[in-house]
C-alpha cells in the first residue's frame, strides 16, 4: 500500500506542477496583446481553412478518414466550452484539467486517436505562445535537457507508432485502448483521492489554499542539501557519460548518468504520445523526486523540454498523419485562457477542502465516462456479447454522469465568482 500511496503522491504532484505551468503560460498569453492578436487571427483563419476540406472523400469515421466530416460553428463552440471547463478545473483545483480534455473530447464524439493528437497539439501551441523560456534561460541545464530529449523523442515515436498501428488495425480497438488508459489512471487517482479527502475531512485539516495551485502537494520537495533515497541511489550509478548539474547549489555539483536521464525521457515521451498530456505532466516530479535535481534547475529545464517533447509528438506523430483537429485545438486554447483565470480567482474565496472535493468528483466522473464505453467497444470487437440496448444504456449513463458533474462544477465556480466579484475586484 505504501508503494501505491507514493505513486499517487507523485501523480498528484505531477498534476499540480503541470497546472502551475499551464497557469503561467496562460497568463503570459493573456498579458500580451501581440500574442492574443495572433491567437485570435489563427482561431479565425483555421475554421475557414476547415471548410475547404469539408467535402474530402476520406473523412473521420473510417480507417483512412482523419479530417472532420464537416465543420460547423457548433463544433468550434463546443471546443471552447471544453477548454473553458478544463481551464476552470486547472485554475480552481490546481490539478486535473489536463486529465479531462481527452475524455471530454471522446465523450463529445471525437475518435480517441484524434482526441489525443488534438490535445497534444493544443499543449504545444500553448507552450509556444506562452513560453517564458527567455526569462528562465539562466536556470536551464542544456545537457540535462538534451539527454532527456533523446529519450523523450524515442518514447514519443514509439507511442505514436503504437497509436497509429492499433488504429490502422481497428479504429474501435484504438478507442478502447485510450479509454482503458484513462480509466486506469483516473480510477487510481479517484480511489486514493476519495480516501485522502475523507481523512482530511475527519481530521478537520484544510488543504493549503490555491495561492497559485495548492492542496495536496505530494512528497516534500528536496532542498539543495538533501537528496531523496531513490535519487541518491540513481546518482551513485556511475555509467558514463555523467551529466553534472546544480553546480551553483552544491559545492562541486551533482551528477547522474545520461542513460538514466534518457530512460526518464523515454517514459515521459511515451506517456505524452499515448495520452496527449504533454511532457511537463511527469517531468517535474521525476526531476525533483526521482533524479534529485533542485527545483531551481528543474523549472527552466522542464519548460525547455516540454516545447520540444510536445512539439515533436504533436507534429511528427499526429499532425502529419491528419490526426489533429486544428479547429478544436484553437477553440480549447481560447476557452482555457478564460477558464483558468476565473478558476484561479475563485480559490481566493472558497475553502481548500471544498476544492479537494471537486478534484475527486471531476476525476471520478472522467473515470466513469471512460469505463462505461468499454462494454460497447468490446462487444463491437466481438470480445464479449451483450444486448445492444444494454451497452448503449450503460454508455449513455456514463456520458450523462460526466456532463452533469462538469456542468455542476462550472455552475458552482461561476456562481462563487459572480457572488464574490466585488471582493475579488478589490483584492
Amino acid at each position: 500500500m505504501k508503494v501505491f500511496r507514493q505513486f499517487y503522491d507523485l501523480l498528484y504532484s505531477a498534476a499540480v506542477y503541470h497546472a502551475k505551468w499551464d497557469y503561467e503560460v496562460s497568463m503570459n498569453i493573456l498579458k500580451s496583446k501581440k500574442r492574443m492578436f495572433i491567437l485570435l487571427i489563427l482561431a479565425a483563419i483555421i475554421p475557414i481553412i476547415g471548410l475547404y476540406v469539408a467535402d474530402a472523400a476520406d473523412i473521420i469515421g473510417g480507417k483512412k478518414a482523419y479530417a472532420p466530416s464537416f465543420y460547423t460553428t457548433t463544433v468550434f463552440l463546443v471546443s471552447i466550452a471544453i477548454g473553458f471547463c478544463a481551464g476552470l478545473i486547472t485554475g480552481c483545483i490546481g490539478a486535473g484539467g489536463g486529465f479531462i480534455i481527452t475524455p471530454a473530447l471522446m465523450a463529445a464524439g471525437v475518435k480517441g486517436i484524434l482526441a489525443v493528437g488534438t490535445d497534444l497539439f493544443h499543449i504545444f501551441a500553448k507552450a509556444i505562445m506562452g513560453s517564458v523560456l527567455h526569462k528562465k534561460m539562466g536556470n536551464v541545464n542544456v545537457k540535462l535537457a538534451i539527454y532527456f530529449l533523446v529519450g523523450s523523442i524515442l518514447g514519443a515515436s514509439l507511442g505514436g507508432f503504437i497509436q497509429k498501428t492499433i488504429y490502422d488495425k481497428n479504429p474501435i480497438l484504438s478507442d478502447a485502448m485510450v479509454s482503458i488508459i484513462y480509466a486506469s489512471l483516473l480510477g487510481f487517482l479517484s480511489w486514493y483521492g476519495i480516501s485522502d479527502y475523507i481523512k482530511k475531512r475527519k481530521s478537520g485539516k484544510q488543504p493549503a489554499g490555491h495561492g497559485g495551485h495548492g492542496g495536496h502537494g505530494g512528497p516534500a520537495v528536496p532542498t539543495a542539501t538533501t537528496v531523496p533515497g531513490l535519487a541518491g541511489k540513481l546518482q551513485a550509478i556511475n555509467i558514463p557519460p555523467m551529466v553534472k548539474f546544480d553546480e551553483d547549489m552544491v559545492p562541486g555539483g551533482r551528477s547522474i548518468s545520461a542513460f538514466i536521464l534518457a530512460a526518464g525521457g523515454f517514459i515521459v515521451g511515451l506517456a505524452s504520445a499515448m495520452m496527449g498530456v504533454g511532457g511537463g505532466f511527469i517531468t517535474f516530479p521525476m526531476f525533483v523526486y526521482v533524479f534529485g535535481i533542485s527545483t531551481f534547475t528543474t523549472v527552466g529545464t522542464d519548460i525547455f523540454q516540454i516545447v520540444f517533447t510536445a512539439g515533436y509528438g504533436a507534429i511528427t506523430q499526429y499532425a502529419i498523419y491528419g490526426f489533429v483537429f486544428y479547429t478544436l485545438a484553437m477553440g480549447m486554447l481560447l476557452g482555457s485562457l478564460l477558464g483558468i483565470q476565473i478558476g484561479a480567482l475563485v480559490t481566493k474565496v472558497v475553502s481548500g477542502l471544498t476544492i479537494r472535493m471537486f478534484w475527486v468528483i471531476t476525476i471520478l466522473a472522467g473515470f466513469i465516462n471512460r469505463v462505461t464505453t468499454l462494454p460497447k467497444q468490446f462487444t463491437e470487437m466481438g470480445y464479449i456479447s451483450l444486448p445492444k440496448g444494454l451497452i448503449e444504456g450503460i454508455e449513455f449513463v456514463g456520458n450523462v454522469v460526466f456532463w452533469i458533474v462538469i456542468a455542476v462544477f462550472v455552475f458552482w465556480v461561476l456562481s462563487n465568482f459572480f457572488k464574490n466579484i466585488k471582493a475579488l475586484r478589490e483584492g
